[in-house]
Parts: C-alpha cells; structure tokens; sequence
C-alpha cells in the first residue's frame, strides 16, 4: 500500500456509483469536544409486554402477533409506500411529481427481544435469510413491483424506532437512486470486459489483503477501498450471483456466517450493542441483469468509541463524503478482534 494513503489527504473512487469520497487521515489526531452519545448495551429481556414486536402482544393498529417461534413476517402498519395509492402525473414547467406504490414489510428476526444478529446461532440467520429470499421472489414476480430493498436499522442512534431486532423490506415500483447508479457502472464494466465487475474486485481484495476482514469459503468481508462510514462493511459471494434467491445451500451457510462474525466483531470493537445500518444491494426484479452481483453492506456511524458518532454534515452535505480513519485503519481493527 502506498504509503502517501495513510498520512496525505487523498480521492477514493467508488467503483460501484461512480462518486468520490474525500480521505483525510492526519485528523485522527484532532481532540474532539463535540457530542457524545450515550453507550448502547445489550438488553436482556426475552419478552417485552410492552413491544409491538413480541410474540402474542398487539400492535398499535389492534393486530395480535402470533406465538412466533422463528421469524415473523407482516405488513408495516405504518409503511412508507402503499399498495392503493392514487395513480397521477405533474409535469408543469420544472415542477414534476408522480405517483409511487409499493408494500412494506417488517421482519422479526427472533422472538427473543434481545436477541441481535450476532447473538444468534448461525443456523437463526440461515432461518433470516431464507425468509429474505422467500420475499425477494414473492415481492419481485408481483407485476407491480420493480426493486426489493431488504435492510436493518439497529440502535436508536440509527433511528429505530424499536429495539426488538428486526428489518425491513420496501419494494416499490420505481427502481431507487443507488440502484440505478450501481446498476449502471456494473453493467459498464460486464460490457468492456465479460466479467462481474464485483469478481474481479474481490479477487484483488483478497489478494492485497489489506481490507479483508473475514473470508470463508465462498464469500469474504471487506472494508471497502472507497468506504464512507468508518467502519463500514461489505460481504460479498465470491462468485457472481445477481440476487440472494439464487444462493447454493453452502453459500447460504457461509453467508450466515459472514453476518454472525462480522456483527459479532461490531459488539466487540467498541464493547457495545453496535448500532448500523445495513442492506443488501440485488438486482431489481422487473427483467435480467447479467451484470449484477449482489453484495450486503453495514453502515455503522460510530467514530472512534462507543459515544462518539460520525456526522454527515458540512462540507459532506455541500461537497461529498469525508471520512478520516482509512479503509486499511478500520479492516485491522475489525480483522484482529
């Protein structure tokens, strides 16, 4: 690695958007006297009366959840997007708008209230990921809808609005921002050169090893070269494989595995609940995409301890991301834990 990328301000290019994140690892010596957030530990109650989420309680709008054993799947009762919504078009000038439908569902991974992703057997997350893939294909061969987004936000810090673990799934009609660019820039790539432009990245990964945090046998974890949040990561297949339905039973195995060990490893870094958002980037469902390689990626905003978070604000809201701890700092700490 060039030694000029751990003391000189630099670009990264992000291979996937085609957008530059600005590297500027000489402020990790700056004190820091800003807010400090409260540390996030680990809840121990198995059932909650209070939570919406919990096995045999009733949600806000007078449903009652079932004695789940496993996961448990339902509609949001208060969904971003909507089925029936009024179909229109407004194109006056430079105003336009038009109508956008979808579903909504929420995903309770486990029963036990306190239960995260890393406490978790990893045959449990093989469990999740089978009901991912069970809405991925049920969601996407509906006429009306055109991308699957399945994501978690944990932690309040992240904005959940409920601690029982659980995730979401939004599939709409339209095809989201990312999505678009990252479907651009693979397609590019598979054009000029018959070849997944995510294969060949993370065989250069693997063999610098600089950014590796966990590899099994058919996927890896890394701390992307172009990464924004400082501890970000992302699990990849090994091979190219354009949606998480077309998953052999071992890749399902060792992608349950990448997840346990690369939440485990988020607990331990700070020694708290680690909070994070993640979602799993797939191809859109509304044709095939031969380009597209599906990758998961874990956006966590914790900076340089449990209490102090990184905040997208300033010259990142006006200019583009900034990031001060590189990419090789964080796959080291992350790697060894």
């Amino acid at each position: 690695m060039n030694n000029d990328f751990s003391s000189t301000p630099h670009r990264r290019y992000n291979i996937l958007t085609g957008e530059y994140v600005l590297v500027s690892p000489h402020r990790t010596k700056r004190p820091w006297q800003g807010k400090k957030e409260s540390a996030s530990k680990k809840e121990q109650i198995k059932h909650d009366p209070n939570c919406y989420l919990c096995a045999g309680n009733t949600r806000i709008n007078g449903e009652v959840n079932p004695d789940y054993k496993s996961t448990f799947v339902f509609k949001n009762d208060f969904g971003a997007l909507l089925e029936d919504s009024t179909p229109f078009s407004y194109n006056e000038g430079l105003l336009k708008a038009e109508d956008e439908t979808g579903i909504c569902k929420v995903i309770c991974f486990s029963p036990n209230h306190s239960e995260t992703l890393p406490d978790m057997e990893i045959s449990a997350i093989e469990n999740v990921i089978s009901v991912w893939q069970k809405e991925y294909k049920e969601l996407g061969t509906n006429p009306a809808i055109n991308h699957v987004q399945i994501f978690e936000n944990k932690g309040a810090i992240m904005g959940c609005s409920n601690p029982h673990p659980h995730g979401q799934v939004w599939a709409q009609k339209s095809i989201p921002n990312e999505v678009i660019k990252k479907t651009q820039k693979q397609q590019e790539y598979f054009d000029a050169n018959q070849q997944s432009l995510l294969v060949d990245y993370v065989k250069q990964e693997i063999e610098l090893n600089e950014r590796v945090v966990f590899e099994n046998e058919t996927f890896v974890s890394v701390v992307p070269f172009w990464a924004v949040w400082p501890y970000e990561v992302m699990i990849l297949p090994k091979r190219q494989i354009q949606n998480i339905a077309l998953l052999t039973n071992a890749e399902k195995t060792d992608y349950a595995e990448q997840i346990k060990v690369v939440t485990q490893k988020y607990d331990l870094l700070f020694d708290c609940s680690f909070p994070y958002s993640s979602g799993i980037h797939q191809a859109p469902t509304d044709k095939d995409y031969n380009a597209w390689h599906f990758h998961m990626s874990f956006y966590p905003p914790l900076l340089r301890s449990a209490t102090v978070k990184k905040f997208m604000v300033g010259y990142e809201m006006f200019g583009m991301p900034q990031r001060d701890i590189t990419a090789e700092v964080a796959a080291q700490s992350l790697r060894e834990l």
